[in-house]
């Protein structure tokens, strides 16, 4: 048995087969999975209820298990601001966080290097954070 954070088979093999630089999107429930994600993405449904699993965290389950070198998220609109939820997951992430306005989020949500969409049951908006992967390091170097 798996003794690790995260036990969902298809999550698991997807950030198993990505590697340094590739993206893993964690969205909330209302982001289009449907048509925007990269060609190369396995897009994997934990929305089971409206508001569980959180982006928080799905996005903790995710940082213990890859080393994340940064992070993405979606400028609000106007009529969203400030973002509660945005400045949690900042909050979370030990990296450097940038916000770009939605149509270029979509744009690198679609890239050819998203390994792995995960779309939640946060029903809060402008949550989704795109992770760019990092190299692990060899501690004997």
């Amino acid at each position: 048995m798996i003794r690790g954070t995260i036990t969902h088979p298809d999550v698991i093999a997807a950030l198993a087969r990505a590697g340094h630089k590739s993206t893993v999107l964690i969205t909330d429930i209302h982001y289009a999975a449907a048509t925007c994600v990269g060609p190369n993405a396995r897009t994997v449904f934990l929305n089971l209820t409206a508001g569980k699993p959180t982006i928080p965290e799905v996005l903790q389950a995710v940082q213990a298990t890859v080393v994340v070198e940064h992070a993405t998220l979606m400028q609000p609109s106007a009529d969203a601001l400030p973002s509660p939820l945005q400045d949690h997951i900042a909050g979370l992430l030990r990296q450097p966080v940038e916000h770009v306005q939605r149509e270029e989020f979509y744009a690198l949500a679609r890239s050819r290097d998203l390994a792995l969409a995960i779309v939640t049951g946060d029903t809060r908006r402008f949550g989704n954070v795109l992770l760019r992967l990092g190299a692990l390091l060899d501690p004997d170097v």
